[in-house]
C-alpha cells in the first residue's frame, strides 16, 4: 500500500485525552516533533483509522484534532530548525 507522510496537531486542555492522543499517535509508528504536534507515514486506511480512534478519544470534550496529509513535493521543501541552548543562553545572560 502506498504510504504518505502526515502531520497531526491537537490543542487540547486536559491531561488525560491529551495523553491518550499522543499515545494512539505513538501506536500508529509517528513520531513526536512538538509537544502536541506528531509526524510520520501512513497509509491511506491507517490514517482513517487513526483519525476515528482520535476522534473517539475527545468524543463531545473541548479541543481541536488536525490530521494534515503532505506530499512528498512539499515534504522537501519544508525547513526546520532547533536549538537547544543552555540555561544562561535562556534567560539571555551571556556567559564568559
Amino acid at each position: 500500500m502506498d504510504e504518505q507522510h502526515v502531520v497531526v496537531l491537537y490543542d487540547i486542555q486536559l491531561d488525560r485525552l491529551r495523553t491518550k492522543i499522543s499515545e494512539a499517535c505513538l501506536d500508529y509508528g509517528l513520531e513526536r516533533v512538538q509537544y502536541s504536534a506528531f509526524c510520520g507515514k501512513l497509509t491511506r486506511n491507517k490514517r482513517e483509522e487513526l483519525f476515528l480512534r482520535l476522534t473517539s478519544i475527545l468524543e463531545d470534550k473541548p479541543g481541536k484534532i488536525l490530521m494534515q496529509p503532505v506530499c512528498e513535493k512539499d515534504l522537501k521543501s519544508a525547513r526546520s530548525v532547533e536549538n537547544e541552548g543552555s540555561a544562561t543562553e535562556a534567560t539571555g545572560e551571556e556567559g564568559t
